[in-house]
């Protein structure tokens, strides 16, 4: 998505690959865990839906196989085309306007994509109508308001300014229709969709490496937004880079919230193995 559609980290900026990449690193044990407890096999239909980065698609594809099909989706692919060579079908899609991609999924999947989506409801519905009967449905998004403080140890000047500005970049998301506490309602929206089964966790790692990579970027991308909109100085934005550069932050990502649901009805050829 770019920002003409109001999403404020655009995928064509130069640091979106660097986002992608540390995304990655700090969520996809996760993520994957979650694909083992619904027991994605060899012979899987799954569709990842905003799928940005490639790792997802072709961890999907390894597991499903040559007779599987892992089809990922964006808006703006140009990240998650390097995937199409780890057998990954790839397609340009918006799941809030377009009709769901042809075929019926043993697993439909969406990280950090629905937050940021103006027609969240209209998403949730296509990725819900996507799914063949037994099918699972892995939705997983970060919930902000729930853990507002990228330093959750604010002890000084510096964290204070992180968190500060942390403030700003949210108060952005919200002015372009970011749901910043849309993750703790995940569970609830997928029983009423007519999930069953429904089970969900946060995962929100603090004082990692990957979590200094993933600030530095976003800062770098949003840096223009903050300053023309007075949440931050120039002079603040260099101080706050120095000061992760420095290591001197035990900074936090927002808490993800991993939510999934099972489709009623029984799947075709019993593919699936929960655990």
């Amino acid at each position: 998505m770019g920002q003409d559609e109001g999403y404020l980290l655009d995928n064509r900026q130069v640091e979106a690959g660097t986002r992608f990449d540390a995304l990655s690193a700090l969520f996809d044990a996760s993520t994957f865990r979650h694909f083992d407890a619904v027991g994605i096999d060899e012979g899987w239909q799954c569709w990842e839906v905003g799928a940005g980065g490639p790792t997802v698609a072709a961890w999907l594809a390894e597991r499903v196989g040559p007779r599987g099909r892992v089809l990922a989706t964006d808006i703006d692919i140009s990240w998650t085309e390097t995937a199409a060579a780890e057998g990954v079908e790839v397609l340009r899609h918006d799941v809030a306007l377009d009709e769901p991609p042809a075929g019926a999924f043993d697993l439909v999947h969406a990280r950090l994509v629905l937050v940021h989506v103006a027609d969240r409801d209209a998403a949730l519905r296509s990725m819900v109508k996507a799914l063949r009967p037994g099918g699972w449905l892995l939705v997983e998004d970060a919930d902000p308001a729930l853990q507002p403080l990228i330093c959750p140890d604010e002890y000084g000047p510096e964290q204070e300014l992180a968190n500060r500005l942390r403030r700003g970049f949210r108060q952005l998301l919200r002015q372009r229709g970011a749901d910043l506490a849309y993750g703790r309602k995940l569970p609830r929206l997928l029983r009423e969709a007519g999930l069953d089964d429904v089970r969900a966790d946060a995962y929100f790692p603090i004082a990692s490496p990957q979590c200094d990579v993933l600030e530095a970027a976003t800062v770098h991308q949003v840096r223009d937004s903050l300053t023309a909109a007075g949440l931050a100085t120039d002079e603040e934005i260099e101080r706050h880079l120095a000061n992760i550069a420095a290591g001197r932050l035990d900074l936090a990502t927002s808490p993800m919230i991993s939510a999934r649901g099972r489709l009623p009805g029984q799947p075709a050829q019993g593919l699936f193995h929960e655990s």
